[in-house]
Formats: structure tokens, sequence, C-alpha cells
């Protein structure tokens, strides 16, 4: 057996990895979960941090994490979102977070012209860098002159790494998105990596779009992209972008790995909307779909597919969550998906 840890965290999140280990347990695999349900906002307010060493241990001793979701309205302005979330993407350097999107129904799509609907592509973004790094500071706060800095890291190390991993699960193209325009200094790096990368992958079609560009061409043409390669904060706008064209963030999956060591974190990207919290209204397709990506991760792949192929048949029957036009619950959502496994 191999362990994959299991992170439930706050909010929604609980109840949509019951959810999706309810569809692991459906698959018999070779699975085991280690459920660390203490990693939450409670253990951060009594202790002063939510993921001990001891957690972390237990954590790099498993073959993959399934997380549901970390924080809470009232730790917003603490570092516990960062302390937990950062602390597995540093301290396992899960540099390439990969975000695959697909529109599963007609009817999920805002696109009017429906012959702009289809979407099937993947949103890599990195991970580790960026405007995300925490590095800049404040002055003069309270003050008419406060002044405050963001600074957006970026390396050759890392951004080189991230545009290889998209050549690498690239099918036919990859469309490198940045801001050179504007943002020079990083910009000029990433545009000098992107010519040495492409160079190396000559049998994949290469392409560049400035990011609001990019944002124009996902609403107008998203059938062009087959995977966008970009930094930490184009790709977490774009990746949302994106979900909302192919349905909703509800049904949005997402892998952060590290490409050399194999380790990967798996996670719905919807976060832990405290408002619907407790109702059992929450979309679990998300969570349930963030762990096809961890059976395939592991060379479960058919396994994978038939998640996705139930979730689709769900999607089809109109048997789902308000969110995406159905009337069922999480529960009912989830026994949609078992009784299509």
């Amino acid at each position: 057996m191999r362990t994959v840890t299991v992170i439930p965290g706050d909010g929604i999140g609980p109840e949509v990895v019951e959810s999706a280990l309810r569809v692991l347990e459906a698959l018999g695999t070779d699975l085991s979960p280690d459920v660390l349900d203490h990693v939450n906002a409670g253990t951060y307010r009594r202790e002063g941090t939510a993921l001990s060493d001891a957690d972390f241990a237990r954590i790099s001793a498993s073959s993959a994490t399934l997380l549901g979701a970390v924080g809470h309205p009232s730790l917003e302005h603490t570092d516990y979102v960062r302390g937990v979330l950062m602390r597995l993407r540093l301290g396992f350097d899960l540099y390439a977070n990969y975000r695959p999107v697909r529109l599963w129904h007609d009817r999920l799509s805002p696109l009017r012209d429906p012959a702009r609907r289809g979407f099937d592509c993947a949103i890599v973004r990195e991970n580790t860098e960026g405007l995300y790094s925490g590095v800049g500071g404040a002055v003069h706060q309270a003050s008419p002159w406060e002044t405050a800095i963001d600074a957006e890291v970026s390396t050759q190390h890392g951004v080189s790494r991230i545009l290889d991993f998209a050549f690498s699960v690239a099918r036919r193209r990859v469309c490198m998105v940045d801001k050179a325009n504007a943002v020079r200094s990083g910009g000029s790096l990433w545009q000098r990596c992107w010519e040495t990368a492409a160079g190396r992958n000559p049998e994949v079609a290469a392409s560049h779009l400035y990011v609001d560009a990019a944002a124009m061409r996902l609403v107008t043409d998203p059938d062009s992209f087959d995977v966008i390669v970009t930094n930490n904060s184009y790709g977490d706008i774009l990746s949302d972008l994106a979900a909302a064209l192919a349905g909703g963030i509800g049904l949005a999956p997402s892998a952060s790995l590290n490409g050399t060591t194999g380790y990967g974190l798996f996670e719905p990207v919807h976060g832990t909307a405290p408002d619907i919290a407790g109702t059992g209204t929450a979309n679990p397709l998300g969570a349930i779909l963030s762990a096809a990506l961890l059976l395939e991760h592991l060379g479960h792949d058919d396994e994978a597919m038939a998640v996705r192929q139930a979730v689709g048949s769900a999607v089809a029957a109109g048997r789902v969550t308000p969110d995406l036009g159905g009337t069922l619950g999480t529960a009912g959502t989830t026994a949609a998906v078992l009784a299509a496994l």
C-alpha cells in the first residue's frame, strides 16, 4: 500500500475531501489515506502554527497529498494560509502548478457563440517565485508618505524549469504569457529563457502573448490554446478566468508538482467558501477531479479516466449542485458520480 496524506482543512474543505475519499475508496486502489484533520484554523488559533514539523515529516513519508482548502476570514491578516501552503510548496519545491481546464458540457459555458466553446487546455503557473514570493515591505506607515513595495522575483533557474515543464506536458503547442513590454527586467529574463526552451523543443509549436492579449484570446478563441505557461500572478488570474469559461471554479482541479522528485499536492481551486460551509451544498467535483489528477500522477491512469468519465456522466445528466444548474447537494452529487463509476 502507498500512503496519501489528506488535509481536509477549513470551510467546505472537509466536505469535498470526504467526497473525493469516497470515490478513491470505491476504486479499490493500493492508496491508503493518512488524514491530518488537525491542520486547520482552529489549530493555528490554539498553537500559533497549523503545520508542525511532525506533520511535515508525516507528509514527507507519503506518496502525495490531497488538500481540501485552508483559510478563514478571521485569520486573513495572519500568516496562517502562507504557513501551510507556502511551507508545502517550498518544502517540497512544488514549482509547477498545473491546472487542466475542459468544458464538460455546452450548457455550462458563458460564451454565447457555440463555435467559441471548444475548451481543453492547461495553465502551467510558476509556483514559488513571482509577485507572491513575499519580497518587499512598507515604510512610513499610517502617514501620507506611506509606501508599499512588493517585488516580483524571477530567476533563470525558476523560469527555465517551469518552461521545460510546460513543454513536457504539451500535446500540440505552448503559449508563453508575460508582460515584457511593461515589466522590463523580469520580462527580458522570461523572453530569453523562452527562446532557449523553444529551441530545445522544436517538435512543439511555440507562441507568445502579452497577458492582456491572452485574457482576450481566452474569451474569444479558447480552443486556440493547448498549454499556457506564465508566472505566478498571471497564472493565478488566467486560470480562474479559464475555469469560469469552462463551467465554473467548482469544477476546477489543480496539482502543484515537482517535476524532478515527482512529489505532488492536489487540490480544488475554489477555496474554503465559508459562506456555504456546513450547508451541504458545496460542489465536490473540483475535489473529485483533483483526486483523478492524483490517481493519474501515481500511475492509476485507467482509474483516473473512469473518475473523469463518471464526472462527465453526472454533469451531462444534470445530477449536480446548483452552481452547475442542478438541484443536488454535496452528498447527492457524490452519489451520482459513484453510481456512474
